[in-house]
């Protein structure tokens, strides 16, 4: 990698990098095979890595996966020349203040946020993801995150569309010290103290760090802190043990077994609250065309964390024969879902398979340059072009919000 190399694919691609495919594996998880993956790469990395489930976009994070995780696993890598020549977080470091703004660099020094698809079989353990202060004990970001489950790619809904969030008006601390001193015991029954809501493909949740979940079913958008920090609280999870460690990989070592640190890492009030989905649910806002325009730019993740806009989320369709001028207040990672056309210089293209190591036409990364500039969108399909693209910190100044931003 060397500066020319990304000068020269920064303006080859008229501020736009097209990014290859990055797939993250879960040991402890069972892969959905929604993320169109070739059935016969879901165990590409080996059986002992576990199954393929999730695809990260314009990530400058590494997964943490334990060991014998390769250093660059979760890093987006940009395609120039048909090749993979660099990472999204080299291209970041030689051409920041183009690619992602002045005020990002120098406020972060790093693209803050990133997105994934997330896709599981069943549900995942209830778990939280600890809030600043507790991150920064083990040198890690917090991790707010948020969930948008997009109708294409949720025709099949797997084995359990609900989520439960969070832990019934009433439940003590007492209640979930019990849980955990019943770790060895098998199920040790957390999920009894919450509650579990059904998905619903098309809408979406905001997760503030510190509230308990257990993600179902549908494959999931997540925008969210460019962060992999978590705790698990569920001991078993369809007759599968969680080891203790997944609980505890993310805490002080000495504090591995001090219950009454664990239960501190829950935040307590936002958990009980009583008006938790007219607090967290979210449904899609149009914020842009219309039928008479040829498209309809909606807004899908949107609010505030602790009164801060840390990320956002916009889903854009274009129908087809349209073409139209995207603009944008600052830069944004992009996903295609549907259809076939251009953006910018590029091709736009919906794979219906990929293969391990495949590069596709599906994904890219908009500097802030262009994106206030403006980048041009071309239907040239036979179906609705859909593109889902998020956003950093304080992008926006027209954001909705909900209730439970302050």
């Amino acid at each position: 990698m060397s500066a020319n190399e990304i000068k020269r694919a920064y303006e080859h691609g008229r501020g736009i990098l097209r990014l290859a495919p990055n797939w993250v594996p879960r040991s402890f998880l069972i892969p959905g095979r929604r993320l169109k993956l070739a059935p016969s790469d879901i165990f590409a990395l080996g059986a002992h890595r576990g199954g393929i489930d999730e695809r990260w976009f314009s990530s400058t994070i590494p997964a943490d996966n334990g060991p014998g995780t390769p250093e660059d696993e979760g890093l987006s890598y940009v395609v120039y020349e048909g090749k993979r020549c660099f990472t999204l977080r080299e291209a970041i470091e030689t051409e920041g203040n183009s690619l992602i703004g002045e005020e990002l660099m120098t406020r972060y020094g790093r693209w803050p946020v990133f997105a994934k698809f997330f896709d599981n079989r069943g549900p995942i353990p209830f778990h939280l993801h600890q809030n600043e202060a507790a991150a920064a004990r083990v040198g890690q970001q917090w991790k707010p995150e948020s969930y948008y489950f997009p109708p294409q790619l949720n025709a099949v809904e797997n084995n359990f569309p609900h989520t439960y969030f969070g832990l019934e008006p009433g439940t003590t601390r007492e209640d979930i010290r019990h849980c955990l001193e019943r770790w060895p015991a098998g199920d040790n029954r957390i999920l009894d103290y919450s509650k579990a809501y059904r998905l619903r493909p098309g809408t979406g949740w905001l997760i503030p760090a510190g509230i308990l979940h257990a993600p179902g079913s549908l494959l999931t958008f997540e925008p969210q802190w460019a962060s992999d920090v978590f705790a698990m609280y569920q001991s078993m999870v369809d007759d599968k043990p969680v080891g203790w460690e997944l609980l505890v990989k993310d805490v002080p070592e000495e504090h591995h077994d001090n219950l009454d640190y664990l239960l501190d890492l829950i935040d307590w009030e936002a958990n009980l609250n009583p008006a938790f989905k007219q607090s967290h649910y979210i449904e899609p806002v149009l914020v842009d065309g219309g039928p008479e325009a040829g498209y309809e730019d909606k807004w899908v993740v949107y609010g505030r964390f602790a009164g801060r806009q840390l990320f956002s989320a916009k889903e854009l369709t274009v129908q087809p024969g349209v073409t139209m001028t995207l603009q944008d207040p600052g830069a944004f990672g992009m996903i295609l879902l549907q259809g076939y056309g251009r953006i910018g210089p590029h091709s736009l293209q919906t794979p219906a398979m990929i293969h391990y190591g495949e590069l596709t036409h599906d994904e890219y990364f908009v500097s802030a340059v262009a994106a206030r500039e403006g980048v041009t969108i071309e239907n040239i399909g036979s179906e609705p072009l859909v593109i889902l693209r998020y956003f950093g910190p304080d992008a926006h100044d027209d954001m909705p919000s909900v209730k439970f931003a302050k």
